[in-house]
């Protein structure tokens, strides 16, 4: 089993004490030193208010984030979790991938997924409705620049007339592509151009507003390891596939305090169930609080975990 840790630079509120250089370095460098595999952050370039004051919350550039804890540390993965990709241009994105690559000595990981805030597609200019198709076709644009000599490609809106990206990405023959989302198409583009599943809890309360498949339930998230199981039979994938995935139990308190036996068993059911990657988190209102958590939490679990 690994384990991923993500960065609290959604923090916004707390200023320099999860967003500043300093900040960064110190944090990726205790999860690196911790034992934990890969650290990651997420993606909302320009969030709406109104999603903002429902609970949301904002995202640094991943990429110029990840950059800075790749330069300070050696060994731990540096994650998107989630990259949305209807975002950006495909080839930007694949530049933006392969750049960091290249870095961090082949050290990214690309959780990708379509996204679901309407607002934020409407201020970016992209076509919410066609997301799935705009995905789908971003994903192949992305695998074609980091791995055809020359490159031609026709998408939405753009034309690739025997165009050229070099380097390659470090990794090969690129970085694993893990698809996020819950519903059944999501598992399909998992299945069919990625390298991994990222299915996330989200209780019904949240699917209605984040237009996301529900996921609450052992049973949910085994259904769906069943669907992707048949899928990939169905389509004669080969090689296996990573799922990573959030316990659905909490492993800290509102005070701090975690519940490692807990967590440990939680950990095992999912084990059983296929799961290869543990996402957590830590709740923290200072870079001090989150290296505690961080090194409490390898300590009394990855450390006792088989």
């Amino acid at each position: 089993m690994r384990f991923s840790i993500g960065l609290p630079t959604d923090l916004v509120q707390y200023g320099s004490e999860f967003l500043s250089a300093s900040a960064i370095a110190e944090m990726a460098t205790t999860a690196e030193d911790a034992g934990f595999w890969a650290c990651a952050v997420t993606d909302h370039p320009f969030p709406t208010h109104r999603w903002m004051q429902a609970g949301g919350h904002h995202a640094q550039d991943p990429f110029v984030t990840l950059a800075f804890a790749a330069a300070h540390t050696s060994r731990i993965k540096v994650m998107t979790n989630i990259l949305v990709l209807p975002y950006r241009n495909p080839f930007i994105a694949a530049r933006a991938v392969s750049s960091l690559d290249a870095i961090s000595g082949g050290r990214v990981v690309l959780g990708a997924a379509v996204g679901y805030l309407k607002g934020e597609y409407k201020a970016l200019g992209i076509d919410f409705e066609r997301r799935n198709e705009i995905s789908d076709e971003t994903l192949r644009a992305m695998i074609a620049a980091w791995t055809e000599d020359v490159v031609e490609f026709e998408g939405t809106g753009y034309t690739a007339l025997g165009n050229v990206m070099q380097p390659q990405p470090a990794s090969h023959p690129y970085p694993p592509l893990w698809i996020g989302g819950n519903s059944r198409r999501a598992i399909r583009r998992a299945v069919e151009l990625g390298d991994g599943w990222l299915p996330f809890p989200s209780p019904a309360v949240l699917s209605r507003t984040s237009r996301t498949a529900q996921l609450e339930t052992h049973d949910d998230l085994r259904e769906r390891l069943d669907y992707m199981r048949e899928h990939a039979e169905r389509v004669e994938r080969r090689s296996p596939m990573d799922v990573a995935f959030s316990p659905l139990v909490r492993s800290f308190d509102e005070k701090g305090a975690l519940d490692a036996q807990r967590t440990i068993d939680e950990i095992g059911r999912l084990a059983d169930m296929g799961i290869t990657c543990i996402i957590t988190g830590v709740p923290a209102t200072s870079r001090a609080e989150f290296c505690d958590g961080a090194r409490r939490y390898a300590a009394e679990v990855i450390a006792k975990v088989d």
